[in-house]
């Protein structure tokens, strides 16, 4: 039995969903896709060329008849910006999701939740499909591009118990396939990542990782995992011992 990513009523078969920047060359960003397995890319659209189709665009190294472009709002201090690039997406055919982004601090790149949440309400209105607590949750396992992992793991066990009615995919912040990992055993639906594949020495060997460790998080988070306990627990049991 498929166990697929479901986002607004459509299935993913996978549950890592990759970038776009950093990357030395559009082509090795294509290779990694590939590796990663993804069937979702997240694309910056205030910083790929929509318009003149006589440039190499980073949109030409993405097979869409197998990857999913999900457009995001990066750049954006405003809700006001965030709405007009979003329409922009969709007017030049990429798509009517978006994963909606309003930054609200220079520094720590943390979300300004109100211009957010203002966003949300008028695109929702005018039938996009949005992240931001629409179609799906995206809490951060680290600030953006810092690869710490998750720094929290007892806000995401929260958060899961929380968020059933959508999916919840833990967004930014991984570094390593383990980070991958953990996040998916707390119970994330999916991870979203970009820099830590991007920057890797060698990022198709990081994408088959992130692709593997996503996939050994969520078995392992269905399977459930033994309980801890403070003293040691023979793996014999003491009955039926000769004696």
């Amino acid at each position: 039995m498929p166990d697929n990513l479901v986002i607004a009523g459509r299935a993913f078969e996978s549950r890592l969903i990759v970038g776009t920047g950093k990357y030395r060359s559009f082509q090795e960003m294509a290779r990694a896709h590939a590796a990663s397995g993804a069937d979702m890319v997240t694309v910056a659209i205030r910083r790929v060329n929509l318009t003149d189709r006589s440039k190499e665009s980073l949109l030409d190294y993405i097979d869409r008849e197998k990857i999913f472009i999900l457009p995001n709002t990066a750049a954006c201090y405003t809700a006001d910006e965030a709405i007009r690039t979003a329409r922009l997406a969709r007017e030049v055919g990429l798509s009517n999701w978006v994963k909606l982004e309003v930054i609200g601090d220079q520094q720590t790149l943390f979300p300004d939740t109100e211009q957010l949440i203002e966003a949300t309400r008028v695109l929702v209105k005018e039938g996009f499909v949005i992240d931001a607590g629409a179609a799906a949750v995206m809490p951060l396992a680290a600030p953006i591009g810092s690869g710490l992992g998750v720094q929290n793991p007892a806000n995401l066990r929260i958060l899961r118990e929380r968020i059933t009615e959508v999916p919840m995919i833990v967004d930014a912040g991984v570094g390593t396939a383990s980070d991958a990992a953990v996040a998916m055993e707390l119970g994330a639906d999916g991870v979203l990542m970009n820099t830590a594949i991007a920057e890797a020495q060698d990022t198709v060997l990081m994408a088959e990782a992130m692709r593997d460790a996503v996939i050994a998080g969520r078995k392992s988070y269905l399977a459930g995992r033994m309980p801890k306990r403070l003293y040691a627990s023979a793996s014999s049991p003491l009955s039926g011992v000769v004696r």
